[in-house]
């Protein structure tokens, strides 16, 4: 890896064009040519748009955008269900080519990732070309590809054309190509920083670049000088295969059909995301020590909340107890559209090794009556029936999934 890092390196960045639409167009080409989008919950007024075709965009609508604001712009919008199997199928594919070529795949999301192949030999720009018309004549899929010698450079390139687009951003092009960009156009640049960044005259990447350290630090902390470095082109972080391993937190959330301010409702949904959660959990082998509640309110104002717990839990009892009570502490009482619920420190029980301070020891010597008990009945009666199904294996239950992280769980098994 340090070697890899220490050469002038040549880093693609794949971005699947359309991801969700263009699979549905493969599988039904009758839908090419269409203006079509991707929702959650067409059915609903709630229902918000996940992707969409080019045809769609062009007639206004956009990603996130409610279904009725979106059929108001394009009336013929062809609205479909995400069919997350079919999306997941597809990403395996895709993600087997890009393997193909270099071991040093690193998947971010269900439709893009990064790829190393400075050690591959060959020419960047006739492998990226390749591998394009291998996505395309195999799959049916578009896809735009930067190259570039860091990460965030190719990422930034793969933006510059789309669909079915090759760039090349070398780091003696920034000025001319990138610096010219609005600064809400910088990856790693959200709604919010860029207000700030705005705040301090800065409007476009090249403005970024050339700030002074210390009025970034101001404004935005180390993660100013973080932007400023990229803004300029640097960016060492390698392309990582095994980041795909990397978790640390699990959530879930879901957008209410209609606003509501009725308790049971809410503490319904609440125990339906500690559910979801919880199966997401066990098929990790995870636990967590922080739950946070997530709230969107009527006039899409959102706020998160959280609470760091002393113990790690995994259980939807107790992810449900925890948010229950943010709810109740948090909540202003206007109607809700969405709950969010996830659960963050996470870590993998195996890597988890009990530490029996005083509190713990006074904890578990409190049990030592009852597991006496358990013990006198076992022998009495035979094997004892208090034993936690918690070990059961669960490949039977159906996992739910998210629309763009939880498919890196088929990276992980």
């Amino acid at each position: 890896m340090k070697d890899r890092v220490s050469k002038r390196r040549v880093i693609f960045h794949i971005d699947m064009n359309c991801f969700y639409a263009s699979v549905e167009m493969a599988y039904n080409p009758e839908l090419k040519g269409k203006p079509l989008a991707i929702a959650g919950n067409p059915e609903e007024r709630r229902g918000i748009v996940v992707t969409s075709s080019y045809e769609a965009r062009s007639k206004g609508v956009k990603t996130t955008m409610n279904l009725w604001e979106a059929k108001k712009r394009c009336p013929e919008l062809i609205v479909m269900r995400p069919n997350f199997d079919r999306y997941r199928a597809a990403s395996r594919e895709i993600f087997k080519m890009l393997s193909d070529i270099t071991p040093f795949v690193q998947p971010v999301s269900i439709d893009e990732g990064y790829m190393d192949i400075t050690e591959s030999g060959g020419d960047a720009i006739k492998t990226a070309v390749q591998l394009q018309e291998r996505i395309l004549q195999e799959l049916d899929l578009p896809c735009s590809i930067g190259i570039a010698p860091n990460k965030f450079l190719a990422k930034m390139a793969s933006d510059m054309k789309k669909p079915q687009g090759i760039t090349i951003l070398r780091k003696r092009e920034i000025s001319s190509k990138l610096w010219p960009l609005p600064i809400h156009e910088m990856y790693g640049v959200g709604e919010k920083t860029a207000t700030k960044l705005k705040g301090i005259d800065i409007n476009t990447i090249g403005d970024l670049a050339r700030k002074d350290v210390y009025s970034l630090k101001q404004v935005l902390g180390i993660n100013g000088e973080r932007l400023r470095n990229k803004a300029n082109g640097i960016d060492t972080s390698p392309v990582d295969p095994d980041a795909v391993y990397e978790f640390k937190s699990i959530g879930n959330s879901k957008t209410l059909p209609f606003d509501t301010t009725d308790e049971r409702e809410l503490h319904s949904l609440i125990q339906q995301l500690s559910e979801n959660v919880e199966k997401r959990m066990k098929r990790k082998q995870a636990v967590g020590r922080s739950v946070q509640l997530m709230i969107r309110f009527h006039d899409r104002k959102t706020i998160t909340r959280s609470k760091k717990l002393g113990d790690y839990i995994e259980t939807k009892e107790d992810i449900m107890m925890v948010a229950h009570e943010l709810l109740q502490k948090h909540w202003n009482l206007e109607p809700i559209r969405l709950l969010g619920i996830t659960v963050q420190d996470v870590e993998e029980k195996h890597s988890i090794i009990q530490q029996l301070d005083l509190f713990t020891y006074e904890k578990e010597a409190s049990k030592e009556k009852l597991y006496e008990t358990i013990d006198e009945l076992t022998e009495k009666y035979g094997k004892n029936t208090f034993v936690s199904w918690d070990s059961q294996t669960i490949d039977d239950q159906k996992p739910t999934t998210s629309f763009q992280k939880d498919f890196l769980d088929d990276f992980r098994k």
